[in-house]
């Protein structure tokens, strides 16, 4: 290869900032993401593509797409693009390439396409639906590492109030009462309560504690005049509803 046309090469290397690395006088054949993209769009796009475009530039020897690839590789359990919301800023910025700055950008991400999909199904939740509720809360809820137990409080028509998370507790426990329960509810003029949490280990069955919870929390609310509406489990792209599995009365 002439010097003039390798020149020429790595300064088209430089300027998308994710082609293939010269090595050896040789450049690598990736194709460029960014041309990729122009000529057939996003979703056309790999996994690891998308990340190299949002990646940007290479580090430590490695293009954006070999770091991209370290990304979903990252966990050997799970991996994919649920490591972006899997994985914490420190773990990010163990991969080769990832900075504190990349890692921000990354966990930024993550948190707009949750954000992005509450919105999506946001105007069509009714929540006399389980199943819609539960897909509304699905990507919010699924990824989280220790359990979140939420509380929406609704009208007599069943609309929305108030939201109010209860607990944050640990990897396979949450801490809450019937007493916080309605407590939060009261304060927010509520007529019918749902009750949400997620199970991390992303089977939303629930366990003895949550039966018990529901079975306490249902009375306490018949006793003031609050109905528990619902209490929903959360798991990995699946959901347990207490209703719908008649283990609250109507």
């Amino acid at each position: 290869m002439e010097r003039s046309g390798k020149r020429e090469l790595y300064a088209e290397a430089e300027r998308h900032s994710i082609a293939g690395m010269l090595r050896d006088g040789e450049i690598l054949t990736e194709e460029l993401p960014y041309d990729k993209f122009e000529r057939a769009g996003a979703e056309a796009l790999t996994d690891a593509e998308l990340l190299a475009i949002i990646i940007r530039t290479g580090s430590g020897g490695l293009t954006p797409m070999e770091i991209g690839r370290r990304i979903l590789n990252r966990e050997k359990d799970h991996g994919g693009l649920s490591n972006l919301y899997r994985l914490s800023l420190a773990e990010l910025q163990q991969i080769p390439g990832i900075g504190r700055v990349k890692a921000v950008k990354l966990k930024c991400i993550a948190e707009l396409s949750k954000r992005i999909a509450g919105e999506r199904t946001g105007p069509l939740l009714a929540f006399t639906d389980p199943g819609r509720v539960a897909k509304h809360y699905m990507e919010r809820m699924r990824h989280e590492d220790r359990e979140i137990v939420l509380l929406l409080s609704l009208n007599s028509r069943m609309r929305l109030l108030a939201e109010s998370v209860l607990s944050i507790g640990t990897v396979n426990r949450s801490l809450v009462t019937p007493r916080e329960i309605f407590l939060e509810a009261l304060k927010n003029g509520a007529v019918n309560v749902i009750l949400l949490h997620n199970h991390p280990g992303g089977d939303p069955m629930p366990g003895r504690a949550d039966r018990k919870l529901t079975e306490q929390a249902a009375a306490a609310g018949q006793m003031i005049g609050i109905t528990l509406a619902d209490h929903l489990v959360i798991g990995d792209k699946d959901y347990f509803s207490f209703r719908q599995h008649d283990l609250i009365e109507p």
